[in-house]
């Protein structure tokens, strides 16, 4: 029996082995683009989507804004982390990709991380410290409850840990929610008015104080029938597609998007490429 336990207890502690190992591994760094594993570390990504910012329409003062703070930061400057929120479908994450693609060449580089991933941001970030590029570290379409772990660890490498955050790092993280933690109707009324002001209660508060260390808000709103329209055919011509210039097309793509509910830009792509696979 004891021999037994003996065998268990080597086998356990060689797989444990073998795990950290995985994890202190250093990473590939000849690539662009990461993923956070559990378990293996942070592996590159080999094939990046690769997006032109020029594609992405009807959110010129969004691209301005996160170039021009993506900018500053890959010239040693200083910027903040940047949160992008809004109506699904908008091009957050799509606007994320391409500023990559925009600026790998003067040394940014990006790490995926999920939400159920970001209570190692800590193990994750003191691997870049010593690093000469400039890295935006970046979670797609984040919502938390307040006892979610991963909400602690965000917020603490954002602004409050005792460690400091390096200068070669930022967050650039997605939302449809502005606070990122889903809002109650009886916290309202924790709310009261102080010598003319309004004063949130401690519920609001706790939730408005992480997406406050954000320091550049994002905001993304759904496109009018016009802005769609004009992203359908962006779409259509990059892909040797007849226009809505020709009314069955429009009156087609006025349908596809009324039958999802959405004048998204995903929304105008995913039609141009069913448009014109049809029609070639």
């Amino acid at each position: 029996m004891h021999d037994d336990l003996y065998r268990r207890a080597e086998s356990l502690i060689g797989r444990l082995e073998r795990l950290f190992d995985a994890t202190q591994r250093a990473p590939d760094w000849d690539h662009i683009a990461f993923r956070w594993r559990s378990g293996r570390g942070l592996q590159p990504v080999r094939h990046p989507h690769r997006v032109e910012l020029d594609d992405l329409l009807c959110m010129e003062s969004q691209k301005a804004e996160i170039s021009r703070n993506t900018r500053q930061f890959v010239a040693g400057h200083s910027a903040n982390n940047v949160l992008l929120w809004g109506s699904r479908g908008t091009g957050k994450s799509t606007l994320i990709k391409a500023i990559l693609n925009e600026f790998a060449d003067q040394g940014l580089r990006l790490i995926e991380v999920e939400k159920q991933d970001l209570v190692n941001l800590p193990d994750i970030v003191e691997q870049l410290y010593d690093r000469r590029e400039r890295f935006i570290i970046y979670s797609d379409d984040l919502s938390f409850e307040a006892d979610d772990p991963g909400y602690k660890s965000l917020k603490a490498i954002l602004d409050g840990s005792i460690a400091a955050p390096p200068d070669n790092v930022l967050i650039y993280a997605t939302s449809n929610r502005r606070h990122l933690l889903p809002e109650q109707m009886k916290e309202n009324l924790e709310s009261r008015v102080v010598g003319g002001e309004i004063h949130h209660g401690e519920g609001v508060e706790e939730k408005i104080s992480l997406s406050e260390r954000f320091g550049l808000w994002l905001s993304f709103y759904p496109f009018s029938q016009d802005q769609y329209l004009q992203i359908v055919d962006h779409w259509l011509e990059k892909l040797g597609a007849e226009t809505t210039g020709n009314p069955a097309a429009r009156e087609a793509a006025l349908q596809w998007a009324l039958k999802r509910g959405s004048r998204s830009g995903r929304v105008a792509l995913q039609f141009a490429r069913d448009w014109s696979g049809r029609m070639t």
